[in-house]
């Protein structure tokens, strides 16, 4: 696994209004059509101001939240206090402080980067997500790890299921568990974005082929828009936050979206391998490409137009994030800013590559890494009034 229908070209007219929820994003929008030859258009909010340039042939429209039942969500973990079982779940002293210590040394190996970000958080807010990480991490590898061969069955997952449940429940299996359940215990987390990620998982035992956006996007939803979902609550709104909580959750979706997205762009010609194709098949059509074109690892113009179009995509989702980012929690923002910039230089890197992601796998170098973290630095210490409307143009 890489860890939202298409427009015909058409005549425009200078202007339509309408209104939308671009992947589950509430906004009345004006959209500006310019001219086709640019391949992208403007989205001008009238309430704000905001210029977020997006394809014109290809579709942002995501799953309609209420189909993912979200806003119960937001509303369940936006409880202040009243979340808490009646019973905490008693640990061990020192069995819970192994368990936390097993979930900080995962995230330092695996995921550097974001480990680093964690370290400005409050202790309680550290290890809370490196619980949140690791179980996130050992569900991916159910079907996406070395022993996915083996794992690969409704039968594993089933069962994986019912340990979440038992974890949620004050049973859990193994140190890693209990610190989730300590986890849960301290924050409140609803189950469902977890269930939805192992969703996400059988999806990936038994589907290799997204017709169009609005499958990939619920695909995205359920292995990364869940992680955004799970984080909220552990990082934390800031108390001087302007913007609705919903907005935080909208704006923390659409992250886990622009990753996931970028995921899949940057492992096209791995995941081709595994004869998987994680791209809308309506939108390969439109450029006169076809799956057979992926295998062959044929990088041609139309290619190359077809990929500017993905990576916009994933860039407007990656600016509808900015407007979250800047309003939680202080000591949380910097994990998420650098995720934000890291991302979005390895979509400047498939660039770089001139759009080869068939033959070749964009990463962004060490040294690149430790310099951008002063950049995302900066960025958390933002106030919440500032850096609201993102104008990033792609």
């Amino acid at each position: 696994m890489s860890m939202s229908f298409s427009l015909a070209p058409k005549p425009y007219s200078s202007s339509i209004t309408c209104c939308r929820r671009f992947g589950g994003i509430r906004s009345e929008v004006v959209a500006v059509m310019v001219a086709p030859k640019q391949r992208r258009r403007e989205l001008l909010a009238e309430s704000s101001g905001t210029v977020i340039m997006f394809p014109h042939h290809l579709s942002k429209q995501g799953v309609p939240l209420a189909d993912l039942h979200v806003d119960e969500v937001v509303e369940w973990q936006c409880q202040n206090g009243n979340f808490a079982t009646t019973t905490k779940p008693r640990f061990e002293p020192c069995f819970l402080k192994d368990g936390y210590e097993m979930c900080r040394k995962i995230c330092k190996e695996y995921a550097k980067t974001f480990y680093l970000g964690t370290l400005l958080m409050t202790q309680e807010r550290q290890k809370a997500i490196w619980a949140i990480y690791v179980w996130c991490r050992r569900t991916d590898e159910l079907v996406d790890g070395p022993n996915a061969d083996y794992m690969k069955s409704c039968g594993v997952l089933d069962r994986w299921e019912e340990r979440l449940h038992d974890i949620f429940n004050g049973r859990p299996y193994d140190l890693l568990d209990a610190a989730l359940t300590d986890t849960i215990s301290n924050f409140p987390l609803d189950i469902k974005p977890f269930r939805d990620m192992i969703e996400g998982m059988r999806m990936d035992t038994k589907k290799t082929r997204y017709k169009n956006f609005q499958e990939l996007y619920l695909y995205c939803y359920y292995v990364a828009g869940t992680v955004g979902l799970m984080s909220v609550p552990i990082m934390g709104i800031a108390p001087e936050s302007i913007i609705p909580p919903q907005s935080v959750y909208d704006s923390a979706l659409s992250l886990g979206i622009g990753n996931q997205l970028t995921n899949i762009l940057r492992d096209v010609g791995e995941d081709a391998i595994r004869g998987r194709v994680y791209l809308p098949q309506d939108e390969l059509a439109q450029f006169g490409l076809c799956e057979e074109d992926i295998f062959r690892r044929k990088v041609s113009e139309s290619w190359r137009e077809f990929m500017k179009e993905q990576i916009m995509r994933a860039r407007f989702y990656f600016n509808l994030s900015e407007q979250g980012a800047s309003q939680l929690h202080k000591a949380s923002r910097w994990p998420v800013w650098s995720s934000l910039i890291l991302y979005r230089k390895i979509l400047d890197a498939i660039e770089d590559n001139d759009y080869d992601n068939l033959t070749k796998r964009a990463y962004v170098g060490r040294t690149k890494k430790i310099l951008m973290l002063p950049l995302a630095y900066k960025r958390s210490l933002s106030s919440p009034n500032t850096n609201l409307i993102p104008r990033y143009q792609g």
